[in-house]
């Protein structure tokens, strides 16, 4: 086994969470102390005078074994204090679904609605609806007029499937859905260095379905990823992992694969029997496979590097979404903050709402004392049902307000987490499955160039090219994103 740099940068070795690549499980590094040694790693490179006690690597260092199988490795102290030593970059992206409340001016509650509609000495002013982030002025932005051009031509219940992936759902390619969304691009090229290269949540666990998805993060083959929604389970899989349960999930993971595999060629002689539902099914029980296969890898590289020590006191594992709204949502978000914070994770996808009256959020607005269903409330025209909605709106707002405080509170060594971490917040429609005008919130990353505190807008702007000026913030220099046509210019992003 010898150690080479990776041509290309990091993101060509192909390992990581939630990225259902279905790789080999690759050749790891020896337990123990002095793994390196003891793993019979030759150093190809950058190798230091025999008086030397420390090797020099690349910071772009991997792992290869036989058959040509490459690792990325995790940053460690020999790769130098230039790469030790930078500042996390990290992403998340919060997903509400049915659009936001925009009350029609006849019913003269404006001031309900989410977007801004009023300015005060050259400044937007908040609508009362996300009055709990006014204390984020500076370090937020609402966006104005972005949209999906696919999304005009789609299945409007179908707007969470491309949220973060902008692909032409209404005329997929042959054998194919979706397309890999933002936070799996950011997992990417960010996987080498936590050790959880992505974290997908929900409002309800797994997938959902074909419409009425239950994730928004999709692999880079467009498969859904599955999510977790338990806080218990988010805890135990981010701080709690250690040898001997790591060793009983991946033997019990081995037997699930080999069964998988049997039943795979079983399904392949007989395919014409098969129809699309299973063939559907299958294809998401095998990315959640890989998946679960390539966070045990990233975590058996990390097992000897300690965790930052943390206060947890402060959390509810018991937390459901089944109990009260915000304590599960504030759990949640505490649990995000956290991961950053240690940098087990830089990409982080979380659906706080199913759209169409999916899963159990539907029902947050009745047991916050409003009259209808988030889904419901999103189709009022009324004056009384578009302020229900904008008040369902304010809960939220209240939510995200505590995660940016979080944020704030944790700090890395040039500044708050929340100025090394950019947030999308936003739904895939704008009110009644309106495809257009998307709410759309970016938070933090001042650190990377971001400058906020405007409510910024150009009608049929394309969301891609949001994304594309995301990923150059964060330091990824991809050329596109799905249907994007270029950066972002002339708005809150100083990377173009």
């Amino acid at each position: 086994m010898s150690i080479k740099p990776l041509q290309g940068g990091a993101e060509t070795a192909g390992f990581g969470v939630g990225i259902g690549c279905g790789d080999p499980t690759p050749p790891l590094l020896g337990e123990g102390s002095n793994s390196l040694q003891n793993s019979g790693v030759e150093f190809s490179q950058n190798v230091e005078t025999p008086m030397s006690t420390s090797v020099k690597m690349d910071r772009r260092a991997f792992l290869k074994g036989m058959g040509g199988i490459a690792l990325a490795l995790p940053v460690l102290d020999a790769m130098g204090a230039e790469v030790t030593g930078q500042i996390p970059r990290r992403f998340c992206a919060l997903y509400t679904a049915n659009g936001m409340s925009l009350p029609k001016s006849e019913h003269g509650i404006n001031d309900w609605s989410w977007f801004p509609t009023a300015e005060r000495n050259g400044e937007f002013v908040f609508g009362k609806s996300t009055e709990p982030l006014s204390p984020f002025r500076k370090q937020l932005s609402f966006m104005g007029g972005l949209q999906h051009p696919s999304g005009l031509k789609a299945d409007p219940h179908i707007c969470s499937d491309m949220w973060l992936t902008g692909a032409p759902l209404h005329n997929p390619k042959p054998g194919t859905f979706n397309s890999v969304g933002l936070d799996q691009v950011v997992a990417l090229h960010t996987k080498q260095y936590c050790r959880q290269p992505s974290l997908v949540l929900s409002i309800d666990a797994g997938t959902g379905f074909l419409s009425r998805t239950g994730t928004i993060s999709y692999s880079l083959e467009g498969r859904p990823i599955p999510a977790e929604n338990s806080p218990r389970r988010v805890f135990e899989r981010l701080f709690r992992g250690d040898r001997s349960s790591l060793q009983s999930q991946r033997d019990s993971l081995q037997r699930r694969i080999k069964l998988v595999d049997a039943v795979v060629e079983s399904a392949r002689s007989l395919d014409r029997q098969l129809g699309s539902s299973d063939r559907e099914r299958m294809d998401q029980y095998l990315t959640s496979l890989n998946e679960v296969e390539s966070r045990l890898i990233a975590s058996e590289r990390w097992i000897d590097v300690p965790l930052k020590k943390q206060d947890y006191s402060h959390l509810n594992l018991d937390a459901t979404s089944e109990g009260e709204p915000a304590e599960y949502y504030r759990n949640m978000f505490d649990l995000v903050a956290l991961a950053f914070d240690a940098d087990i994770t830089r990409s982080v996808a979380f659906m706080l709402n199913r759209e169409d009256g999916m899963g159990i959020s539907d029902t947050f607005p009745l047991k916050l004392g409003l009259s209808k269903t988030h889904h419901n409330l999103s189709h009022a025209t009324d004056k009384d049902g578009q302020m229900q909605f904008a008040k369902y709106d304010l809960f939220l707002s209240q939510q995200v307000a505590h995660f940016l405080q979080s944020l704030t509170r944790y700090q890395d060594r040039n500044g708050s987490v929340l100025d090394n971490t950019i947030v999308l917040f936003g739904s895939g429609a704008s009110t009644t499955h309106n495809p257009q005008n998307l709410p759309t919130l970016i938070a933090g990353g001042a650190n990377m160039g971001l400058k906020h505190g405007t409510y910024w807008r150009k009608e049929e702007t394309r969301m891609s090219n949001v994304y594309v000026s995301i990923l150059r913030s964060l330091g990824v220099e991809q050329e596109s994103f799905a249907d994007s046509t270029g950066t972002l210019n002339g708005s809150i992003f100083s990377r173009t």
